[in-house]
C-alpha cells in the first residue's frame, strides 16, 4: 500500500470516527477542512448524514459546522499572513491577479460570496488572499459566518426534508441556488451603496442651500435696516 493511500485511509477513519461525535465531531471536521487539513466528504457530506439521523438536531448541527469553518478559517488566515507572498506560490498566478482584484475591488462582499459558492470554486485562494494582504479579521470572518451559516443550514433543511435523497438533491440544484444567492448578494450591496451614495449627495446640497438663503436673507435685513437709516 503507498504511502498516500495509507493516509488517505487513516484521514477516512478520523472522518468517520468524528462523525460519532455528533455536534463536536462536525466542528471538528468543519475546522480542519477550513484549514487546509481537508477530510475525506467534509463537512458538507457530515451536515447531510448527521441531520437525515437526527432532524430535531439540525439547527445544532448547522452551528457547529459554522462556527468550525470559521475557526479554520481564521486559522488558514492567520498562516498566510505570517507566510506571506509565499502562501500563494501553489495558485496559478492568473487566478491569484484575479482573486486579489476582487477583494481589493469587492471587499469583504468578495469573501461572503466565496464561502457560499459550492466547489469547485477555489474557496480557499480567497480565505489566503485576505489572509497575506491582512484584510481586517472581524469583518473577513463575520463574511464568513454569514456565508457558511446559510449554506450549512440550507444543507440540514434539505437533508430533513429529503432524507437519503438529499446529496443528490442538492448536486443538482446547489450550484444554481449558490449563484443565485451571491447575484442576490451583489445586487443587494450595490442598491446599498447607490442609496447611501444618493443620501450623501443629497445632504450634501442641502447645507448649500441653506447658507444661500441665509446670506440672502442677512442680506436683505442689512438693506432694509439701511433703508429704514
Amino acid at each position: 500500500m503507498s504511502f498516500w493511500r495509507q493516509i488517505t485511509n487513516g484521514m477516512t477513519h478520523v472522518s468517520e470516527y468524528l462523525v460519532t461525535l455528533g455536534p463536536a465531531g462536525l466542528f471538528a471536521v468543519a475546522l480542519l477542512d477550513s484549514a487546509l487539513v481537508p477530510l475525506p466528504g467534509g463537512p458538507d457530506a457530515v451536515m447531510l448524514v448527521l441531520s437525515t439521523e437526527r432532524h430535531a438536531w439540525m439547527p445544532f448541527y448547522a452551528l457547529a459546522a459554522t462556527a468550525g469553518s470559521v475557526l479554520g478559517c481564521i486559522i488558514l488566515y492567520y498562516i498566510a499572513r505570517r507566510a506571506g507572498r509565499r502562501a500563494l506560490d501553489k495558485f496559478p498566478p492568473s487566478k491569484q491577479a484575479r482573486v486579489k482584484e476582487l477583494v481589493d475591488r469587492y471587499d469583504v462582499l468578495s469573501v461572503l460570496v466565496a464561502s457560499v459558492l459550492p466547489p469547485p470554486f477555489p474557496f480557499k485562494l480567497f480565505v489566503i488572499t485576505c489572509g497575506v494582504f491582512r484584510l481586517n479579521v472581524w469583518r473577513f470572518a463575520a463574511a464568513i459566518a454569514a456565508g457558511r451559516a446559510f449554506r450549512f443550514f440550507l444543507e440540514g433543511f434539505v437533508a430533513v426534508e429529503y432524507g437519503e435523497q438529499a446529496e443528490s438533491f442538492l448536486a443538482r440544484n446547489y450550484p444554481a441556488v449558490g449563484l443565485g444567492l451571491a447575484a442576490l448578494i451583489v445586487v443587494f450591496f450595490v442598491l446599498r451603496a447607490l442609496l447611501r451614495r444618493g443620501k450623501k449627495e443629497a445632504g450634501g446640497q442641502r447645507p448649500e442651500v441653506g447658507r444661500y438663503s441665509g446670506a440672502k436673507m442677512r442680506g436683505q435685513d442689512e438693506t432694509e435696516g439701511s433703508t429704514d437709516l
